[in-house]
């Protein structure tokens, strides 16, 4: 099949999506709860086998097309200047940034380099900003990221570290199943167990909808080897809440 012959479509087997009677009120209970439980549901980025059939244009040209229906059954006036070229930049914003995550072929690769200063101790690299996206509500999550390392013999460039976080968050996200990922990625990596990630992260589907608490943060960790020793864990929370500079 052509790609220009796919059409874009999602099948709802066996969930209960009819249009009438109590299954389908029943089944937008349970999303709703899934949703504003902020419920992980997979430790892997829930993908569809066939998810790079299509290539980015392809998928570009069909998100324009239906975010330009989305807004016009919202009633916006597509004719305006401000709003008619809005479907496309939305539409390049989820395959070219956004979401690029979702693409391996965007996975940054990580070269080792032998650790010529023999260095043994910790390595942090702190308040890593990323951006990322709820699965549930499809808004931002934004916030801090903190990983840190022992190596095993081999170090990896600082700015790796960085993009490792930065592909993992261009995502439909829990921040649960962030923290893991990059973690595992991390380990893998820098072939080390010693290895530890905390993220502090504030997420729009509680703070604009919802509750609507603009206060409150989510902070989640990931501890392997080493740094599942509580004075290891005690060392880094010393150095993430050290002030840098004067």
């Amino acid at each position: 099949m052509k790609q220009n012959e796919i059409l874009l479509s999602s099948p709802h087997k066996g969930n209960g999506h009819t249009h009438n009677g109590h299954k389908h009120q029943e089944s937008n209970h349970l999303h709703d709860d899934i949703g504003d439980g902020h419920i992980l549901t997979s430790l892997n980025t829930p993908l569809r086998e066939d998810a790079f059939q299509l290539d980015d244009d392809l998928k570009i040209e069909l998100i324009e097309k239906h975010f330009e229906q989305i807004m016009h059954i919202l009633g916006l006036d597509l004719t305006d200047d401000s709003l008619k070229g809005t479907p496309h930049r939305v539409a390049k914003m989820y395959v070219k940034e956004i979401f690029s995550g979702l693409n391996p072929a965007n996975k940054p690769t990580a070269k080792l380099f032998e650790n010529q200063y023999n260095y043994n101790q910790m390595l942090v690299e702190k308040n890593i900003t990323f951006y990322s996206t709820c699965e549930h509500h499809f808004v931002p999550i934004f916030g801090k990221a903190h990983v840190a390392y022992f190596s095993s013999g081999k170090v990896i460039g600082l700015s790796k570290l960085n993009r490792i976080v930065q592909y993992f968050a261009k995502r439909p996200q829990v921040q649960e199943r962030l923290t893991n990922q990059i973690g595992e990625e991390l380990k893998k990596a820098l072939a080390t167990e010693d290895v530890a990630v905390i993220m502090d992260a504030y997420h729009l589907c509680v703070s604009s909808r919802g509750i609507q608490d603009t206060n409150s943060s989510t902070v989640t960790a990931f501890f392997s080897g080493k740094f599942e020793e509580e004075s290891v864990k005690a060392e880094l929370l010393k150095y993430i809440e050290m002030k840098t500079g004067n």
